[in-house]
């Protein structure tokens, strides 16, 4: 089964299945696929995280799929020019890691070459696909269309008179389909096929590919050298965890905000959420209250862990989810973001030495939109869960290679007390972050959401209607969500609105009163917004051997199975 952010990449996922290719063969695929379908919210140039669960071990691993700074980076820049923004273009340009992430997965995990799996990208990419609703109205938005209309190359592929390509009219996207055309001739001649990724690859951090990025970056004023791509490879790792009322539950480390979904669940497992009612205000104001206080320690404490300490096993023990919960109250919201508590007195070793982290100021300012998602489970009970994203309103396509130099650094903070701040070789703190799910060992659920800071969220109120309220997993998804943005936000400008929540407006209007009344200062969401996420999961019934597919109507979300 696939379920993924585009019919079409669902559609390819499972067409390589049925070739005889594995989750992670599939994943891959779709994954590439998407980054073309997607191509407002994803970018083989961009972000790529993956959390992949192989069967014959019953082993989860992350692949983090984000770039770093290059070393030539001068964070001074955005005072200088910019009066302290980040804005669209070259300058908040990382290393791109989407590229690397799916090959490295393939040569790790696939049984296919890069060549098989990219058909079905390629073939998009070439002959082109019909423009839709989800892509259309990222396209349109002001501030995207400005930055478009300003770079040429992405101008010419997804614009026609200064306008977005009206919706069913056909998307085709040649550089880019030439460049992925590029690395699977690459692996022609190869020994074996794992060299022949390697050759792709090569290609792409070291050749031809990479002399071209590196030109276009230079001629924008930006710092990407052939030394950072070449020294370039995404991280391997293992995945951190929490015990959620038996459900074993992963995400990808502090580089990412994955870990906020665990802390959340850890804080919220000491009520007896499943006894309140799906849908009540006290179960709202619990998951909003449980998210702020993840949220808070995320600012205070999430950074590269390549650059920074991160008190992981402090901020997932259980005893500190306790404290947590003695300073929720139950019946009143807090006013704003809560101090961040002590989670260096729970892990292991003392804080390196004394944070001159500072607790954010109330404000405003817009983000940007970005992300998809695809999952796999295959006939052996692999699993594959990756949330690519930057979009192409976020910096320019390079002409004659069909994808932009990843965004993402827009995530970093220019205050260097900060510990996401922006630094030569450092990673900016992502918001993509993909899940799974394990129950006594083996294999439950892959799973996962677009949203920026809305995905922990998501997934947080899936799992509780999965697991606390008993929901099958198409009735999770569908449930009506919540969401709280008090505390800075992770893209720039960082906006931080205190006490701000959200609610789609599909539940009981007197739930919505009550939690004002609690004190949230609660404004509703259209109903079915896909400002909520686009939640798509996959979960085995081990005793049946069945799978039950979900996709989030939100958005463009389809899944399909066999």
């Amino acid at each position: 089964m696939v379920s993924a952010g585009h019919y079409l990449a669902t559609g390819a996922g499972i067409r390589i299945l049925e070739q005889g290719g594995n989750a992670f063969d599939a994943g891959v695929a779709a994954g590439l696929c998407i980054n073309v379908l997607d191509a407002d919210m994803t970018n083989i140039g961009g972000v790529a995280p993956i959390c992949l669960y192989r069967a014959d071990t019953q082993t989860v691993e992350t692949i983090s799929g984000l770039g770093w700074w290059p070393k030539r980076t001068d964070p001074e820049l955005f005072g200088r020019m910019y009066g302290g923004r980040m804005k669209r273009g070259i300058h908040r340009g990382v290393v791109p890691a989407a590229a690397d992430a799916w090959l490295t997965a393939l040569e790790r995990h696939g049984t296919m070459s890069f060549g098989q799996v990219a058909g079905p990208a390629i073939d998009l990419a070439e002959n082109g696909f019909a423009m839709h609703s989800v892509m259309f109205e990222s396209f349109s938005s002001p501030a995207a269309l400005a930055a478009m209309r300003s770079w040429p190359a992405t101008s010419e592929v997804f614009l026609r008179d200064g306008k977005p390509i009206p919706i069913g009219h056909r998307v085709i996207q040649r550089d880019l389909a030439r460049t992925l055309r590029l690395m699977a001739e690459a692996e022609h001649g190869a020994g074996t096929r794992e060299d022949g990724i390697r050759a792709a690859r090569d290609l792409f951090y070291r050749g031809d590919i990479a002399e071209a990025i590196v030109r276009f970056s230079a001629s924008q004023g930006g710092w990407l050298s052939l030394e950072d791509l070449a020294e370039f490879r995404v991280d391997v790792e293992q995945p951190v965890h929490t015990n959620y009322r038996g459900y074993e539950v992963y995400s990808c480390g502090p580089w990412c905000q994955g870990p906020v979904v665990l802390e959340t669940l850890n804080v919220l497992e000491g009520w007896n959420i499943g006894d309140m009612g799906a849908g009540s205000a006290e179960v709202y104001h619990l998951i909003l209250e449980a998210l702020k206080a993840s949220f808070a320690d995320r600012d205070r404490f999430y950074g590269d862990p390549r650059c920074v300490a991160v008190p992981i096993d402090g901020l997932l023990s259980k005893e500190y989810a306790a404290e947590w919960r003695r300073r929720i109250d139950p019946a009143h919201a807090s006013p704003g973001m809560p101090i961040p508590g002590d989670a260096w007195r729970h892990a292991a070793g003392t804080e390196p030495r004394p944070s001159r982290w500072k607790y954010p100021e109330p404000t405003a300012g817009a983000t940007e939109p970005d992300t998809s998602y695809v999952a796999v489970v295959d006939a052996q009970g692999n699993a594959f869960s990756a949330t690519p994203s930057d979009g192409a309103t976020s910096a320019p396509l390079m002409p004659g290679l069909g994808f932009l130099i990843s965004s993402r650094g827009m995530q970093s903070w220019l205050d260097p007390d900060h510990p996401s701040s922006i630094a030569p070789g450092k990673r900016p703190r992502l918001t993509p972050s993909p899940g799974m799910v394990l129950r006594n060992g083996r294999l439950l659920m892959p799973y996962g959401t677009p949203g920026n800071d809305v995905q922990p969220q998501a997934m947080v109120q899936f799992l509780l209607n999965l697991i606390d309220f008993g929901m099958d997993v198409q009735t999770a998804v569908e449930a009506p969500r919540c969401a709280t943005y008090s505390f800075p936000r992770s893209s720039d400008p960082h906006p931080y609105s205190p006490g701000l929540a959200n609610l789609e407006a599909r539940g009981d209007a007197h739930v919505a009163e009550q939690l004002r009344d609690m004190g949230h200062d609660l404004r509703p969401w259209p109903a079915w917004t896909a400002t909520a996420g686009m939640l798509c999961a996959i979960r085995v019934d081990h005793e049946q051997g069945v799978l039950h597919g979900a996709a989030d109507p939100r958005r463009a979300a389809y899944a399909m199975g066999r």
